[in-house]
């Protein structure tokens, strides 16, 4: 069962997405889920299965420029997590549908997503699922 998530769904979430996510504790990936759930550009939905919470996908709203987009807003994948006794089997594509319809009720013509660049399990997952490369950007930073 897919559901859309409600703040009161926040904590488990965020005890998922501090496994996508492990440079974040879980309280700030709670705080997170709840300005998402709660600002209306956002959206979380919960994989329940065998009665608990085994998956989350997360989208979003870009009103800015996404690469090889060409209209705005455009609706983005922002994380999908599948807890791994449950990976393989199809949960992570019908999370990507409803987030797909999603954005496609925002009124969105274009979803969009990106990944690192070696993480091959996501970019597998993103091909497999429909997704064009649209570049490779390495990003750079420097302390002034």
């Amino acid at each position: 069962m897919i559901k859309t998530a409600t703040i009161a769904d926040a904590g488990a979430i965020s005890k998922l997405a501090v496994k996508l996510w492990p440079e974040h504790t879980v309280e700030e990936l709670e705080k997170e889920c709840m300005d998402i759930i709660g600002g209306g550009k956002g959206a979380v939905f919960l994989l329940f299965l065998e009665g608990q919470p085994a998956g989350f996908a997360q989208c979003q709203l870009r009103n800015d420029y996404v690469e090889g987009t060409g209209s705005s807003p455009v609706g983005y994948l922002e994380g999908i997590f599948i807890e791994q006794d449950f990976q393989r089997r199809g949960h992570a594509k019908e999370l990507l549908a409803v987030c797909e319809d999603w954005a496609r009720k925002q009124g969105c013509t274009e979803f969009a997503s990106d990944c690192e660049l070696e993480n091959r399990d996501s970019l597998a997952f993103h091909l497999n699922m429909g997704f064009a490369e649209a570049s490779r950007v390495i990003c750079f930073t420097k302390k002034l």
